[in-house]
């Protein structure tokens, strides 16, 4: 008679971590960290080696404020790889693979009166691209950065962003890529000591999106917003994965993600992952994610996991929720006389709302939610013209 011995399985706070992409094994699909990724639409981002030579990138900014640059630096810069040690393949042959990275740097300090817009414009979406960003926040800074990436891509890139004692950034990233786009992203948020960061993560654009944004504290008062807002037309495919590593005593984390879907094979993922280690005592942390279904043939896959080392935490929960328009809703409103495509535009309106009031830039807020509705909109003109077609 023979014992199998079988390995525990790998927790959160035990996975990989390597800048080398050979420590990583070939990926199959069968992965939990890639069941829900289609890898065949990540073109050759998963291959051994980077492939091809792609257009790449550029980054357009108006003006910057005093305090704040944006310069080019290269791989031997010591502060590259100082935030972020990839724990996936793709992580790590963008990591290998970038030539240089772009330094979005606020010097200690600093309080620019209005927040820093910097264009992320794809050239191209043929052969693969790899980027490295790292956004520097310096003692007791306060700043808002938004990040706008638009255009044609095939794209692998790391965004490391150090935020030091005292400071407090709200950083905004809007994907909202060309209909061919793939982007595969990691972000790396380490905090320092009382400092604060509200990351706002909008998502519209892209034929495969997969972000991962991940949080590490380095004192004690740290705290973690993540909200993110994501819609999701025929055959695209949305997918968003957070990592929240407590590690630390008394630091606070919450995560909040809306998405909605429509039209066939629209498909979108929120995997939530918090971690509270032993010695993070005093922890209060709680994530949430709704999804919105607006027609038949989409779907959305939504995991929320907490790893808990502690009983000794402030509060830790979760929940998700999954569902179709509320037809109460709907009826309230018809029944006032507004018709019902209005309606149901008002409904996703208020779904959307409070992610949208999370970025404090007026005249972004206005053009995501005209987006919103003009994706509503033409929705609505294909099914009404598939029915006069039927008819």
């Amino acid at each position: 008679m023979t014992t199998q011995a079988f390995a525990p399985p790998t927790t959160k706070s035990q996975a990989l971590r390597s800048y080398h992409v050979a420590d990583f094994p070939a990926l199959t699909g069968l992965e939990e960290e890639w069941r829900f990724t289609p890898l065949k639409r990540l073109r050759e981002l998963t291959a051994d080696t980077p492939v091809g030579d792609g257009p790449g990138v550029r980054h357009d900014v108006d003006a910057l404020p005093d305090g704040v640059s944006l310069t080019r630096i290269g791989r031997d810069d010591p502060r590259l790889g100082g935030v972020l040690t990839p724990f996936d393949r793709i992580s790590a042959l963008a990591h290998g693979a970038a030539a240089d990275a772009t330094l979005l740097a606020v010097a200690p300090e600093t309080r620019p009166e209005h927040p820093v817009s910097v264009r992320v414009v794809g050239l191209g979406a043929g052969a693969p691209s790899y980027g490295h960003t790292y956004l520097e926040v310096g003692r007791f800074a306060e700043v808002t950065l938004v990040l706008e990436q638009t255009g044609p891509v095939t794209l692998a890139d790391n965004v490391e962003v150090a935020v030091a004692d005292g400071a407090r950034l709200t950083l905004v990233t809007v994907a909202d890529w060309a209909p061919d786009a793939v982007q595969a992203q990691h972000l790396k948020i380490r905090l320092g000591r009382d400092a604060k960061v509200s990351h706002v993560q909008v998502t519209l654009g892209g034929d495969l999106v997969r972000q991962y944004t991940s949080v590490e504290y380095t004192g004690r008062g740290g705290e973690a917003e993540l909200y993110g807002l994501y819609f999701a037309d025929a055959g695209q495919h949305l997918e968003h994965r957070q990592l929240v590593d407590h590690s630390v005593p008394d630091c606070r984390s919450y995560v909040g993600y809306r998405g909605a879907l429509q039209g066939d094979n629209a498909h979108t993922v929120w995997v939530g992952d918090v971690v509270i280690r032993a010695e993070a005592t005093g922890t209060d942390t709680y994530e949430i994610n709704r999804n919105l279904l607006l027609t038949d043939g989409a779907r959305a896959d939504s995991v929320p996991n907490l790893e808990i080392e502690t009983g000794e935490v402030a509060g830790a929960g979760h929940a998700s929720a999954t569902g179709r328009f509320d037809d109460e809703q709907l009826f309230y409103l018809m029944a006032r006389g507004i018709p019902e495509s209005e309606a149901r535009r008002l409904v996703v309106r208020g779904f959307f709302a409070e992610m949208i009031n999370k970025i404090p830039v007026e005249e972004l807020r206005e053009r995501l939610g005209s987006a919103i509705e003009a994706r509503l909109a033409a929705s609505e003109a294909g099914a009404a013209g598939t029915g006069k077609a039927a008819a």
